[in-house]
């Protein structure tokens, strides 16, 4: 339909853009650098993720007139890598009565290499995914513990504690009389701080507390956003200066980041005009070294939204 000439409308229309990190992927591999960028880069992305067509533009020629900026900032389940892997040794497995197996104490018959009271061992090929999962499931058990069965995938080899590996016959039978291997949190505490340093989820994910508090508030308190309109700088200020007046409220009354009201974020105190073709563009600086290498550990999903709520003034079709 074409635009009528000479006749244009205001709408209250907020523009949006965010920074995407998908299940198992981290905040690394989405932006490398220090700054996090938003309206720059809009192309394949979704209507959830921007409603921008063109990078730093706005739409045909219209203007619009900023009267807030906020921050909003997803508390989503993190989903840690399936990828990452590593060989760990020397569990223990134990019997049907709860006590660790040995060749008196079951029925493991000693054999050529095999000497008495020979303890049997597994060793596992254990995922990151698979040992935080374990890790939260020994925590939440009353004894700390948690346990794999002797089929379990992880479960790459099951032997004698002198290396010499139990027969496919001897696994299938205590597998049937309902063997299993042990695991306790602190070796999967062991496990999880023998990944490398960069594949290592942090605290704040490992132990979230409904996101407020924790993963939010480091990010919040250890950034700084800036809004560009040309090249000119329009405001600059830590990040918990922007709320997001946005997002679920539980009844302890922890919030993603301000209370979820439109009316509680930040508002300019006086508008903010971007002219037809002006670009703009808004910054997140991660100023501290130490604290980027901290969130760009962050493991997705995890969703970061930089909203400008205002009035686009467009042509009346």
């Amino acid at each position: 339909m074409a635009i009528v000439q000479g006749i244009r409308e205001k709408v209250h229309l907020p523009i949006y853009d965010s920074i995407y990190v998908k299940p198992e992927e981290q905040l690394r591999d989405v932006e490398g650098s220090n700054t996090l960028r938003f309206f720059v880069d809009v192309q394949r992305k979704t209507p959830l993720e921007t409603n921008l067509q063109s990078a730093s533009l706005l739409p045909h020629y219209n203007t619009f007139e900023a009267r807030a900026m906020r921050v909003v900032i997803s508390d989503l389940p993190a989903e840690f890598s399936s990828e990452a892997s590593l060989s760990e040794t020397d569990f223990d497995v134990l019997g049907p009565n709860d006590l660790p197996l040995n060749t008196d104490l079951h029925e493991v018959p000693p054999g050529p290499g095999i000497p008495p009271r020979s303890v049997v061992r597994a060793d596992l090929d254990i995922s990151l995914s698979l040992a935080t999962e374990l890790l939260k499931e020994a925590l939440d058990s009353e004894d700390g513990v948690t346990f794999l069965n002797l089929k379990d995938e992880a479960v790459v080899a099951i032997r004698f504690d002198n290396n010499v590996p139990l027969t496919t016959a001897q696994i299938d039978a205590l597998d049937a009389a309902g063997a299993y291997v042990e695991l306790i949190s602190d070796d999967l505490f062991a496990v999880i701080d023998d990944f490398d340093e960069t594949e290592r989820p942090l605290d704040e994910q490992l132990f979230p507390n409904n996101g407020s508090g924790n993963l939010i508030s480091k990010f919040i308190y250890n950034t700084v956003t800036r809004l560009f309109v040309g090249e000119k700088l329009m405001i600059q200020m830590p990040t918990w200066f922007f709320p997001a007046g946005a997002g679920p409220s539980t009844e302890s009354g922890h919030t993603t980041h301000g209370n979820p009201s439109p009316q509680d974020t930040f508002r300019f105190a006086e508008p903010i005009f971007i002219d037809k073709q002006q670009n703009f563009r808004v910054e997140i600086e991660i100023p501290d070294t130490a604290v980027l290498h901290d969130l760009q550990r962050i493991y997705g999903p995890f969703w970061i939204w930089l909203v400008l709520d205002g009035y686009m003034t467009r042509g009346v079709q």
